[in-house]
């Protein structure tokens, strides 16, 4: 379920501690989430610790991005925000720089789906994504995401307020969509 010919999604692991403490504390990512401060290896490892528990309790899940090809773990995906009685979650999906431009995100983003529609059998997928981060709005549009929404300086970049666009994808669009590829 977790896996296609590019990519595998897995659990966080302890050995994947440096590379989250590296990630997490790249101060360059925080604005495009809500991140202020550095992590320490302490609350990293009492987090890996904890990430044990179900997506049903926590409500959000980790998961590493690992190269099939390669072994190498290249980015994360996250789902947070998971409202059971609406039936939506939202997704973060990151590639480290070395990896960016590969298809990790896009292969990522198909396995997640068919956990979060499949599996899950949740109603709603969506993400915000900045104005100005042209691929990845590219690689949502391409993948027939919703653009459905616009919200106005929504983050405090290093360039002043961003503008954030909000994509949807939705179960029953998501079956058509892979019906369609059959």
């Amino acid at each position: 379920m977790f896996e296609n010919n590019i990519v595998r999604l897995r659990a966080v692991e302890p050995e994947d501690l440096e590379l989250l403490y590296e990630w997490e504390n790249n101060s360059e990512l925080w604005e495009v989430g809500n991140t202020r401060n550095p992590y320490s290896h302490y609350i990293l490892k009492q987090y890996i610790l904890n990430s044990d528990k179900d997506i049903y309790e926590t409500l959000q899940l980790r998961l590493m991005m690992v190269s099939v090809i390669t072994g190498k773990t290249v980015g994360t995906v996250d789902l947070f925000d998971f409202d059971i009685h609406h039936s939506r979650i939202a997704l973060g999906l990151y590639v480290d720089e070395k990896f960016q431009g590969l298809g990790f995100a896009k292969a990522s983003l198909r396995v997640i789906e068919e956990y979060v529609f499949g599996y899950l059998k949740i109603n709603q997928l969506y993400c915000h994504i900045s104005e100005s981060n042209a691929a990845s709005r590219h690689m949502f549009e391409k993948e027939q995401y919703q653009s459905n929404g616009l919200l106005k300086e929504w983050i405090n970049s290093i360039n002043g307020f961003e503008n954030i666009i909000v994509f949807q994808q939705f179960r029953n669009e998501y079956l058509n969509r892979e019906k369609s590829l059959e």
